[in-house]
């Protein structure tokens, strides 16, 4: 197992445990960020850690940058049923037209999750 692989697992496991720590969401947040950036500087095109930035981006309300680092994932051909997911909710959250987020949901279905990557937070009663 490569070194990035364990490196995207133990962000798997650190991103599960913001939810049983909201004393410490932002600093859990931020050590997620860095530690994503730093496998993207190792390997630009992990299309798992570009999914899993932009769902952090996305559960801290800043989907412009969400955006970016999920349409890289899909322009570098990643199937990943998360990517799908995590596109759909950014879309909403940004209050895109419904159109452009339900084709997103569509591709949901056919498609595989990848054990690495994880689905950003969404709450439909916010919207």
């Amino acid at each position: 197992m490569s070194n990035i692989t364990l490196r995207l697992e133990n962000v798997k496991k650190l991103q599960a445990k913001r939810w049983d720590n909201d004393d410490h969401w932002d600093e859990l947040n931020d050590l997620l960020v860095k530690e994503l950036d730093e496998i993207l500087l190792i390997e630009p095109e992990n299309t798992a850690a570009l999914i899993n930035i932009g769902a952090i981006y996305s559960d801290m309300g800043e989907n412009e940058e969400a955006l970016r680092y999920l349409k890289k994932a899909l322009a570098l051909g990643s199937n990943d049923k998360n990517l799908f997911v995590n596109l759909a909710v950014v879309l909403i959250y940004m209050e895109k037209h419904q159109e452009e987020y339900l084709e997103y949901l569509e591709e949901v279905e056919d498609k595989v999750e990848d054990p690495l990557t994880f689905k950003a937070y969404f709450d439909p009663q916010a919207h």
